[in-house]
């Protein structure tokens, strides 16, 4: 066995140079397990097309940059690269641009039961994607056992999202930036719906990505669940270690269940700091319920955060956790303290979270570095 890039590989394996699109596409026809398919940097047209091959568990086929400083970028298309119904395929070091929807789609090819599998991102770029419409930076859809890390997502559609998941589960983002500091209707940073599960969200920052930072949960028409509806939007989706700054919101808790935000930084959000909503409200669909908001720290305008938590009908919020939260208004100190839908255990209230108090800065959030 070889090791190649992190990834094991026999010595059957390939490795195979590509200059263009139409290159990739026939490449990628007849790739096996364990092959790298090498992109040379340059513009590459979009709209690329893959689907038929699969790698397997230790061996996927990648699609990387032949030199992570010379970039391949994918220009145009619908989408920039659409993948489906494969599994095992790592993507490294690529960027996509101007798509007219979604920078990256990868889906299970309609699987609804049967999800695509030990897909890999890592080091991507995407950027100026989509118009004003729901056009996503990247797109996942039944996906299973996957990785998005150290991506970079800056500026899709303006009631799309950075990285929009449905019927998603058992995934990582990870060391991800997401950004749109251009027209954002109804945006989200990072969106898990569709009966997503089980997915990580940890360290990732999300700087003035529009209505909701992350939005666990949503509103999906029923024939795109996947596998099925199972009386939830999102489950066990936990939001970790992450740096909000600007946004309608940081986070939003909209028909899921049992999902986690801990250890954060939220820096003045322009409305609230998280809602607790319900937007699927068909019967086989169980009220937002069992969320926990524990041990992050919050600075914020008085008067522009003049509720903290946004609840909405149908929803039970008294089955929430709120605990050992730091707030801060750093224009009111006096009005630190929100009122909340829960009482707060242990929560910290109108303490500057500055250099001068580490033990905040430490224990809560991703501390005082990130607090201008």
């Amino acid at each position: 066995m070889l090791a190649a890039a992190c990834v094991f590989i026999d010595a059957r394996a390939a490795e195979i140079k590509i200059t263009s699109s139409i290159e990739l596409t026939r490449a990628f026809q007849g790739a096996s397990p364990g092959d790298r398919l090498l992109l040379r940097g340059g513009d590459y047209r979009g709209g690329v097309s893959l689907r038929g091959r699969s790698g397997t568990k230790g061996h996927p086929i990648a699609i990387v940059a032949a030199d992570p400083d010379k970039p391949p970028v994918f220009r145009g298309g619908t989408s920039g690269m659409h993948i489906s119904g494969c599994d095992h395929i790592e993507l490294r070091g690529l960027h996509f641009t101007e798509a007219r929807s979604n920078g990256l789609n990868i889906d299970d090819g309609g699987r609804r039961t049967d999800p695509a599998t030990g897909i890999q991102l890592d080091g991507l770029r995407i950027y100026d994607v989509g118009s004003q419409g729901n056009h996503d930076g990247i797109k996942l859809s039944g996906l299973k056992d996957f990785r998005v890390v150290n991506c970079v997502v800056e500026r899709w559609g303006g009631s799309g999202s950075g990285i929009d998941m449905v019927g998603c589960r058992t995934g990582v983002i990870e060391g991800c930036r997401f950004r749109h500091d251009g027209p954002q209707a109804t945006s989200n940073g990072v969106q898990a719906k569709g009966g997503s599960e089980d997915v990580a969200i940890r360290k990732c920052r999300f700087e003035n990505t529009g209505q909701r930072g992350v939005n666990l949960g949503g509103s999906t028409g029923l024939p795109y669940f996947r596998p099925a509806p199972n009386g939830f939007e999102a489950r066990r989706i936990s939001v970790e270690r992450c740096v909000f700054t600007g946004g309608m919101s940081a986070v939003a808790f909209v028909g899921s269940s049992d999902c986690t935000v801990r250890f954060n930084t939220i820096r003045n959000p322009t409305k609230w700091i998280a809602r607790i909503l319900q937007e699927s409200t068909a019967s086989e669909f169980v009220p937002c319920r069992n969320g926990s908001f524990t041990d992050n720290l919050i600075v914020f305008q008085a008067e522009r955060v003049r509720v903290a938590v946004n609840v909405g009908s149908g929803t039970n919020p008294q089955s929430f956790t709120f605990a050992r939260n730091a707030w801060f208004a750093s224009d009111r100190q006096d009005r630190s303290r929100p009122t909340l839908p829960v009482r707060e255990s242990d929560g910290i209230y109108g303490v500057d979270p500055g250099p001068s108090n580490p033990q905040i800065a430490t224990h809560h959030g991703a501390g005082a570095r990130v607090i201008d």
